[in-house]
């Protein structure tokens, strides 16, 4: 069988290693063992899966930290920071990454609108950077088995406003093979796999 042609991967409806933007906000030690809604460790591992995809890929990262300078919380958790050494977080003291101007020039200047996105908690600092990001016209990708709440209820009340208000809401596996889309990418397929099944 032979695939169709691949579409202008630029303006794809669905999300391409072109025309996406990955940030990951506050994926500290104390917001990870805060998690309610899931296991921690299980969060950790899927928001693993999250970050290689987007480096297998070659998607643009923004990371994100809040009140590592003031020294009231400790930098980004290893498992994911070893995967991507060469991305320098941008630290801020406010809950609406979104209100950071650094973090927000830092999505903008990356020139994808559909923007990915995990962030503890879901409830807080997946919900209101979204939100805003939808109304300055970019589309909002939260992986939501990629990120946690302070409880179940929490978690699934910050996904209902976003969805209310327009996001597009993905798994990790989704993400995954968006990006792949055909096995027959030789060049990604292999590690997807390693992703998805290893």
């Amino acid at each position: 069988m032979t695939s169709e042609p691949v579409r202008d991967a630029r303006v794809d409806h669905l999300l391409t290693p072109e025309n996406c933007v990955l940030a990951i906000i506050d994926f500290q030690p104390t917001q990870v063992q805060s998690v309610k809604s899931m296991p921690p460790d299980v969060l950790v591992d899927h928001a693993t899966r999250v970050v290689r995809t987007a480096v297998a890929f070659g998607v643009p990262i923004v990371l994100s930290t809040v009140n590592v300078r003031a020294g009231l919380n400790k930098p980004t958790i290893s498992q994911l920071t070893s995967l991507i050494p060469h991305v320098e977080p941008i630290d801020r003291t406010g809950m609406n990454s979104w209100e950071d101007t650094d973090f927000k020039k830092a999505v903008e200047a990356t020139t994808r609108r559909k923007l990915v996105m995990i962030a503890l908690w879901t409830e807080v600092c997946l919900t209101f950077p979204l939100l805003d990001a939808m109304r300055d016209g970019f589309e909002a990708y939260p992986i939501v088995d990629a990120v946690g709440g302070t409880s179940p209820e929490a978690h699934s009340a910050g996904i209902e406003r976003l969805v209310g208000a327009g996001a597009r809401p993905a798994s990790w596996v989704q993400f995954a093979c968006e990006l792949q889309r055909d096995w027959a990418r030789a060049e990604t397929a292999g590690t997807v796999r390693e992703i998805i099944f290893g």
